[in-house]
């Protein structure tokens, strides 16, 4: 993944915080972000930047083994997953 695109994404991600998400589990969360990091509501520890990278790498080299937030295996992943699943895979699937 490309520079351009991590940007775009840490973009996305910013643009959202403080909108309400749902995990997978129908848990809902908002987030914060602060530098390079995000901040959810339900977790105490911060997730990176880097971790978002990882996880959407993961996804654009195997779309169909990544079944939901497990498949991830990254930190935080069922808010990681939430949140790609809105910003990324859902404008995605619906050609934005």
């Amino acid at each position: 993944m490309n520079t351009e695109m991590n940007d775009w994404l840490w973009e996305k991600i910013t643009d959202r915080q403080g909108e309400t998400f749902y995990t997978k589990k129908g848990l809902p969360f908002t987030y914060h972000v602060k530098g390079g990091e995000l901040f959810a509501s339900r977790r105490e520890r911060s997730i990176t930047r880097s971790t978002f990278e990882k996880a959407l790498r993961k996804i654009q080299e195997a779309p169909g083994e990544m079944s939901g937030p497990k498949k991830l295996n990254v930190y935080g992943a069922p808010y990681v997953w939430a949140i790609l699943w809105e910003i990324f895979l859902r404008e995605e699937m619906q050609g934005g």
